[in-house]
């Protein structure tokens, strides 16, 4: 009996014990075997060779994004590092000067030059009155342009004319519009019988709003752009609801559209911000920093260091001090959006 019994007991060796084995070390319960799912001779986590995959998918990735990587490294994080490390020269232009190491003596300079506050104020006073007006005027007609109007589509075709337009082009168009002779605000004007107009670029209680009010209408577009896209994606179901609740357009826009908009108006505000304090073209087609200095943005007063005045390690500081603030910046908002992902 103990013979018989041993020999129909599948054993370690029997034929059910092999890698086939369903209920054995080597089936598909065990650890063991070739064919087994769950051990690691299996489809497991353990099975040889994936750690190889995976590393030649991370060398295959870095490969596909080198194309794209190395001209960003070049064109943007060199020449960025090759400023900072000039910051602290006393490099001026001329090929028969000598360039030396000044630590931070460029630095020092700054702190005790009032023109260099005066542009950074000016700068300051340029992007918060360009960002907030632009910001609440988009607003305003991304709500209309989300309307059912008729001619809906030309509407929105001519909103964003501003934007497709170079920033030279815009410069010189609306210096035409200030012209102080023949220019088509000073006609109007004359036209209502409100003066005789002004020269409004050259003026120093007016060359400064004139520049701004130009700035909103340039940079307004891509902020409605922004704003229509998240009306668009906001669902026509909340208002619905809200409406059936007895909701006015007030209360509709305050608790279903403006939740929805949040992130979207928190994001093209920075960055808006971000851009209009390193404006330079537009500012400088329209006025070259003037009249006597009332709209030298810092991009404006490090250019005329470095290219008119050869000061090139002078006005290499003010590139990095401009770069700490908007670092500054940037990493506010990085903050706030990462605390309201997580009160989320």
């Amino acid at each position: 009996m103990t013979s018989v019994t041993a020999a129909k007991r599948p054993g370690p060796d029997g034929p059910h014990s092999g890698s086939n084995g369903r209920d054995g070390q080597g089936g598909r319960d065990g650890q063991g075997g070739s064919n087994g799912r769950d051990g690691q001779g299996g489809r497991g986590p353990g099975r040889p060779g994936r750690p190889e995959r995976k590393a030649f998918g991370d060398r295959a990735a870095w490969f596909l994004v080198l194309p794209a990587l190395i001209p960003i490294l070049i064109l943007s994080v060199g020449p960025l590092l090759y400023g900072i490390a000039l910051a602290f020269t006393d490099a001026q232009s001329g090929r028969t000067r000598s360039t030396q190491w000044i630590g931070t003596l460029n630095f020092q300079d700054l702190l005790h030059d009032t023109l260099f506050w005066d542009s950074f104020r000016i700068g300051l006073i340029w992007a918060v009155g360009v960002t907030v007006p632009q910001f609440l005027l988009a607003l305003g007609l991304a709500l209309l342009l989300n309307q059912n109007l008729r001619m809906r589509w030309l509407a929105r075709a001519l909103a964003i004319v501003p934007w497709a337009m170079p920033e030279v082009v815009v410069g010189i168009m609306w210096r035409l519009v200030y012209n102080p002779d023949a220019g088509i605000l000073n006609e109007t004007i004359r036209d209502l019988g409100l003066g005789d107009g002004r020269d409004w670029l050259t003026g120093l209680a007016t060359a400064l709003p004139a520049v701004i009010l130009v700035g909103i209408w340039a940079g307004m577009p891509q902020t409605t752009v922004a704003l229509l896209a998240g009306l668009q994606n906001t669902p026509r179901e909340l208002h619905e609801a809200a409406a059936l609740d007895g909701a006015g357009a007030w209360r509709r826009f305050r608790h279903v559209t403006w939740p929805a908009l949040k992130p979207i108006a928190l994001a093209i505000s920075a960055l808006n911000l971000i851009w209009n304090f390193n404006s330079f073209a537009l500012v400088y087609v329209l006025t070259s920093g003037g009249p006597g200095g009332r709209t030298r943005l810092p991009m404006l007063f490090a250019y005329e260091e470095a290219f008119r005045y050869g000061q090139f390690g002078y006005a290499a500081a003010m590139g990095c001090v401009m770069v700490a603030v908007i670092s500054v910046l940037l990493a506010c908002y990085l903050v706030g959006r990462l605390r309201g992902g997580e009160d989320r």
